[in-house]
């Protein structure tokens, strides 16, 4: 069977569609009537109804039925669906008499229709051209009570109360209810008018006890009858506000017109009116511009001539320039943003990928928390100049500030507004400045920010640094939430051992690695030397340096994991070109290694492990520094004297205690060792790390000083051409360290051929670019006896 509906009623006939029924005509209920779907509302018994259908089986139905005064069963839609089925239909329903046709055409069927019982549908026999069903009557069953009486007057009284807050009802509903006292009828008629979803009228229908159906609605007349009262004070309260606010109007447009006709103030009075103005124009939060218009009126009734009216209009202007929702569009071409970062930088594949995928998400994900970065490393290695370069990938606005030697919180949250000096902090002033929200905001040297007496900056950086607080962050000076959450912050630092831990652990930490010979050769041809050549004004004089005067550079004129002297040795090159060229000198086209040496004067730095002969008791060890990797030398003496050990070089706690660690181990396996058990006894140990005013700390000399002293016990000289670098225990095991690849570096720098590595270090040595591995053999251990042989030669 294919049917559509249309239920809609004609409005002018909406408050007179159910009348309550009081002698119809009794109609027998045969065992298979004609199933009419309805999908709109429902027809209750006793009631009646006008219901407008569409589809020509069932305004065949409808006719036959009207014709031979039959009933028919009207059922209600589970489903809105274009053509149902009677699987579509609830089984509970009511069975109706057709009392009158107004309309009638081929398409559609307009009558009215007096619900007279509930019935139940058991069985569908037929369904083209209209559906017919077996049925059953569903009988009401109820005693008289006291309980039933009460309901009954209950339900009245809140029906009355409903209309008189304002509920649309018929005219003569109200009459027709005070004749009711049958709870079915109450009921029913009640449920009509009340605002239910049509299946909550239809559990009403399939209910049929009447005191039970009438408890239910006496509940949603409860609850339509509070909320009434709720939306009606909430009428009073706006319009009393619309009054206030209109009085308002009127009053300051009075006061505007008095003080023209007085000719006094105008000068403010047109500055209040800009002030004003510009209040509309900031898009501030509905808080904040509250906070802002009562800080307006303030300002109107302070004398101009007062410091505190300077204090109130320099707080009001930094609301209305502060960037609440001003954005710039980020650019999310991946491949435009890879290929910017390519341009300002060589390799830190990491870092790249990692804003890439920043932009994937974000492309993905339109309102995203911006990550807290941070770029740890040796100075020189491009962290802030990276910041950049994420701004211009990005398309977004960069702000710089430098944390080193901050120790004021009010720094970073502001002053307090108590007195005329007071600002807001520098995180609110430079997104002031930048006129947008979501700026790349890098924090410069984070692990050198101070403390004292006036504050802890790092703390104060908490909330700032925090995902899950920085979407309100609290100026003092503002005291208003500002929506950090759309702003990148990077931060930078050289070493995290002095970062706030609290403060580390919301950051994301990236490392970036010193550079080895190959690549400050490549970023020397592709960054520095164009730079320099242009910032020397040598772009029409071309100066081509040789890969052997680079290399020179690097390695007898710089010692570094970055690449900032670098630079200046180049710039110092390009300097001394354009003094030719100004003075008119025979001018230097090619840079060659011995040119290097000519403007450069001699080397700086020498090979100390190549340069030097294999000596007992002296071993070349690695160490990290914040400046990237460097070799230290271990040296070890034996002498005349009584259970001593001497230890120099400024060395840290964890260094000494590796040193007697170091001694333990060797005299609890000196005869292992073939080392004489007794040396102790008559011997004093010293230990010393050479440039003894430089602070050293860190347990990875271990193994280095237990090398060295099994050196000078067993007389084996120490290669120097090996390099070692190892946490130590008591029971002999080697334990993995940190800065693997910035101390390989170091050795290759140095001129070391092998290095011994702990066994856990592995992984790390294997994600170091092959062009670096292939340049040093390493060799792995887990003990320290699998060290000996490889750094002690036989004795001579």
């Amino acid at each position: 069977m294919q049917v559509t509906f249309n239920n809609s009623l004609n409005p002018s006939m909406e408050k007179t569609t159910f009348t309550l029924h009081k002698n119809g005509d009794s109609i027998p209920l045969p065992e298979i009537i004609s199933i009419i779907p309805v999908k709109e509302d429902i027809v209750f018994p006793r009631l009646v109804r006008v219901i407008e259908l569409y589809g020509k089986g069932l305004i065949t139905a409808i006719n036959e039925a009207h014709a031979k005064n039959e009933c028919i069963g009207i059922v209600v839609l589970k489903y809105h669906v274009a053509s149902p089925r009677h699987e579509d239909f609830y089984d509970i329903g009511t069975a109706s008499k057709v009392v009158r046709i107004f309309e009638s055409t081929s398409d559609t069927i307009k009558c009215l229709v007096e619900g007279l019982m509930r019935i139940k549908v058991t069985e569908y026999t037929q369904t083209e051209p209209y559906c017919t069903a077996k049925i059953e009557e569903l009988r009401e069953f109820s005693e008289k009570s006291e309980t039933i009486d009460v309901l009954i007057q209950s339900v009245k009284t809140l029906f009355k109360l409903s209309a008189m807050l304002g509920k649309a009802l018929p005219k003569d509903i109200i009459p027709m209810i005070d004749t009711i006292n049958n709870p079915s009828i109450m009921a029913d008629l009640v449920t009509v008018y009340l605002d239910l979803h049509i299946d909550e009228k239809q559990k009403l229908l399939e209910m049929v006890d009447p005191q039970k159906r009438l408890r239910i609605v006496f509940h949603y007349l409860n609850k339509d009858i509070q909320v009434r009262e709720l939306k009606g004070k909430i009428n009073d309260e706006v319009a009393k506000e619309m009054l206030k606010a209109q009085r308002e109007f009127f009053l300051k447009e009075q006061m505007k017109a008095i003080q023209k006709e007085l000719g006094k103030d105008e000068p403010h009075m047109a500055e209040f009116i800009k002030l004003e103005e510009n209040i509309k124009k900031a898009e501030m939060p509905k808080e904040v511009e509250l906070v802002a218009t009562k800080e307006l009126e303030r300002l109107r009734d302070i004398n101009p001539a007062s410091p505190e009216y300077t204090v109130s209009r320099t707080y009001l202007d930094y609301l209305i320039n502060i960037p609440w929702n001003k954005k710039t569009v980020d650019n999310l071409d991946i491949n435009q943003a890879s290929k910017i970062l390519d341009e300002d930088h060589y390799d830190l594949k990491k870092v790249k990928e990692r804003i890439l995928e920043f932009l994937a998400v974000h492309k993905l994900k339109e309102k995203l928390k911006g990550p807290i970065l941070c770029f740890c490393g040796p100075t020189g290695t491009g962290k802030t100049s990276l910041g950049k370069s994420i701004a211009r990938a990005l398309g977004r606005k960069f702000i710089r500030i430098s944390l080193g030697g901050i120790r004021d919180e009010a720094e970073i949250r502001g002053h307090r507004r108590t007195y005329v000096g007071a600002l807001p902090g520098r995180i609110m002033q430079e997104i002031c400045r930048a006129g947008a929200c979501n700026p790349i905001f890098m924090l410069d040297e984070i692990d050198k920010i101070g403390e004292d007496f006036r504050g802890d900056p790092a703390s104060a950086l908490l909330e700032v640094l925090d995902p899950e607080q920085n979407f309100s962050f609290v100026d003092h000076y503002l005291d208003v939430a500002f929506d950090l959450s759309d702003v990148l912050f990077i931060t930078t630092a050289n070493i995290l051992d002095t970062v706030h831990v609290a403060l580390r652990d919301r950051m994301e930490v990236i490392y970036l690695s010193g550079y080895s010979e190959d690549e400050k050769l490549k970023i020397a041809h592709q960054f520095l030397i164009p730079k320099q050549i242009k910032e020397n004004g040598l772009e029409k004089y071309p100066v081509d340096f040789q890969d052997a005067a680079i290399t020179k550079i690097v390695l007898e004129y710089t010692r570094e994991a970055g690449l900032r002297n670098l630079e200046r040795e180049i710039a110092s090159i390009c300097r001394k070109i354009a003094k030719e060229i100004v003075g008119e000198a025979q001018v230097t086209k090619i840079i060659l290694p011995e040119t290097v040496e000519k403007f450069l004067g001699p080397r700086k730095f020498f090979y100390q492990v190549t340069e030097e002969e294999d000596k007992i008791g002296v071993v070349t060890g690695l160490a990290w520094t914040e400046t990237g990797g460097d070799i230290i030398f271990i040296e070890v003496s034996r002498m005349r004297g009584e259970k001593q050990l001497t230890l120099t070089g400024l060395l840290g706690d964890i260094m000494q205690e590796s040193a007697i660690a170091s001694l333990s181990y060797i005299r609890s396996n000196a005869k292992r060792l073939g080392i004489d058990e007794t040396f102790y006894d008559t011997s004093e140990i010293h230990i010393h790390v050479p440039s003894g005013a430089i602070p050293k700390d860190g347990p990875s000399a271990g193994i280095t000083m237990c090398i060295a002293l099994i050196s000078l016990l067993t007389c084996r000289p120490a290669k120097r051409e090996v390099a070692l670098t190892g946490e130590i225990t008591l029971t002999g095991n080697v334990l993995p360290i940190g800065g693997v690849k910035e101390k390989i570096l170091a050795a290759i720098r140095a001129g070391v051929k092998t290095i011994v590595l702990p066994l856990k270090n592995k992984d790390d040595f294997e994600e170091i670019d092959k062009e670096i591995r292939e340049k040093i053999q390493c060799v792995y251990i887990e003990k320290i006896d699998e060290a000996i042989d490889v750094v002690l030669s036989q004795k001579p």
